[in-house]
């Protein structure tokens, strides 16, 4: 049986809360937006087996409290983050999944710190310079008369935009948050990814040269149900101007939330028999 062992790293400016699953190479998990080590708690399942599965809750978010709370947020910082937690964690490459904004931070890790990885999965990130201005999704809404507008006002929207929906999923799959004090993390994750983080991702500009030069292998990712949205077009923009095709994974943007079982497989597909699958 696979214990989970739970600590913590001491970071410049923030303290990392962290989770170890399993055993194997090292492969650790960069959480989207607002999400933290828990929604990656299904997929964790059916990989530690295979693998040390590392998932974290990045800077900032509930269990990873920072020293100054209103720093200004940087794509850099939190793959610095990620730098220094796979070195406590392994002397050998390892391998990396990182999902909407942890995708881009991956990227970012594997153009400043690629002796750490052997290879990244980046799903759906959001590489939005890609995109013709006219297709770049807008996350505001119109303010309401009478009605101030809320941090969740904005991520509801972007979150039809995306077509994130757990109304189907895998019949064993359960949301990872669920109890009143996982809802409350969640809602505390969400205000600070609007009132804090959500500017560093237009703010990062990916330097895609440098990131086809890395010695990194590079997998970028889409969910099938993704097609004909935003995420899946950057997407395949993104490997089409790194030489290569995007590999689709099962669902939507979260589809390691809704279909765990399945994206854990593909996953351990795209990686390979040379990371002990």
């Amino acid at each position: 049986m696979n214990m989970t062992r739970i600590d913590t790293l001491r970071v410049p400016g923030a303290s990392l809360y962290y989770e170890v699953h399993g055993r194997g190479p090292v492969l650790l998990l960069i959480g989207a937006g607002a999400a933290d080590a828990a929604s990656f708690n299904g997929i964790a399942t059916h990989l530690a087996d295979h693998y040390t599965v590392v998932s974290y809750d990045r800077r900032g978010y509930a269990r990873s409290p920072l020293d100054h709370p209103e720093e200004e947020q940087r794509i850099e910082t939190h793959s610095d983050d990620a730098h220094r937690l796979l070195a406590i964690l392994s002397t050998e490459p390892a391998y990396v999944f990182g999902s909407s904004g942890g995708a881009k931070i991956g990227l970012d890790l594997a153009i400043r710190h690629p002796e750490q990885l052997h290879t990244l999965v980046a799903h759906e990130p959001p590489v939005m310079e890609l995109l013709p201005e006219a297709e770049r999704p807008v996350m505001g809404l119109p303010p309401d008369a009478g009605r101030p507008r809320t941090p969740l006002d904005n991520l509801q929207k972007f979150r039809e935009i995306l077509g994130v929906s757990y109304d189907d999923r895998e019949p064993d799959a359960e949301l990872p948050y669920e109890s009143p004090e996982t809802k409350a993390r969640l809602a505390a994750n969400r205000a600070f990814l609007v009132t804090h983080e959500a500017t560093m991702y237009p703010r990062y500009t990916l330097d895609i040269v440098a990131l086809s030069a890395t010695p990194t292998r590079i997998v970028i990712a889409a969910g099938q149900a993704s097609r004909g949205r935003f995420p899946h077009r950057v997407a395949t923009l993104l490997a089409e101007r790194l030489g290569t095709a995007v590999v689709e994974f099962p669902s939507h943007h979260a589809g390691y939330v809704s279909h765990p079982r399945a994206f854990a497989e593909q996953l351990r597909n795209v990686l390979g028999e040379e990371a002990g699958t």
